[in-house]
């Protein structure tokens, strides 16, 4: 199946050479879709140098930090008009491990959407603080108690999607500007009733840079859950 890799970027120069050169060495047929919210450290500018030798990378340049969701919903909506199959997701920071993504193209040919998860085999998540892992770990539990929703890692950032379900989803509906993203993504799918995995990853703290984690981000997904549930509720998801 033809597939995309979506990558949103802001600032990961160090790494993007790197991470790239992972993804294509594992020789799976897939193209790159790198979003750059205009990285002041010229990530797009490494980008257009590599697209010189590089026919399967693609480049969206924004026009400043717009937010994650929105990088993945430009993403998406690329790959919906450029005719992909299969649209992946996935960070820039080697938090994510490319060779995984061999498992997502075997089991994406039997579901709708593959989940890589940190906590569908008990928990593993290598160098994050412990505050930070429980924070995770609790929002987890927590965003599975309010919506409902039977996915252990509904938070997760590393997923593979069928076209048809993308395509399903109003994505101009989809309002969600940080990692709340992901639940809402998981939620409508899940609503809608198309199949899916988890399978296990093992996630490492980014190597380069920081995180992009704040509070209003995790605001954001403490109030998401509920508009879910209201939603859902009301019929309306």
């Amino acid at each position: 199946m033809k597939g995309l890799v979506v990558i949103p970027t802001y600032n990961e120069r160090e790494t993007i050479d790197a991470i790239l050169d992972a993804i294509f060495a594992q020789n799976l047929g897939l193209d790159v879709l790198i979003v750059d919210d205009n990285s002041p450290d010229g990530t797009a500018s490494r980008v257009r140098e590599r697209q010189q030798s590089e026919p399967r990378l693609r480049l969206i340049v924004r026009s400043g930090k717009l937010g994650l969701g929105t990088a993945y919903v430009a993403g998406f909506k690329y790959a919906i008009v450029e005719g992909y199959e299969t649209v992946f997701e996935m960070d820039a920071d080697f938090s994510h491990d490319p060779a995984e993504l061999r498992n997502f193209v075997e089991q994406i040919k039997d579901y709708d959407f593959v989940l890589g998860s940190r906590y569908v085999n008990g928990i593993s998540v290598v160098n994050w603080p412990l505050r930070r892992l429980m924070l995770s770990y609790f929002a987890s539990k927590y965003t599975r108690f309010v919506t409902g929703m039977p996915i252990k890692d509904p938070t997760g950032g590393f997923k593979c999607f069928r076209i048809e379900v993308l395509k399903a989803i109003d994505l101009d509906q989809v309002k969600s500007g940080g990692y709340s993203f992901q639940i809402e993504m998981n939620f409508k799918a899940w609503r809608k009733g198309f199949r899916y995995k988890e399978i296990p990853i093992i996630f490492v703290d980014r190597r380069v840079g920081k995180s992009k984690m704040s509070k209003a981000i995790v605001r954001e997904a403490v109030l998401m859950v509920w508009k879910l549930r209201l939603k859902s509720m009301f019929g309306r998801a």
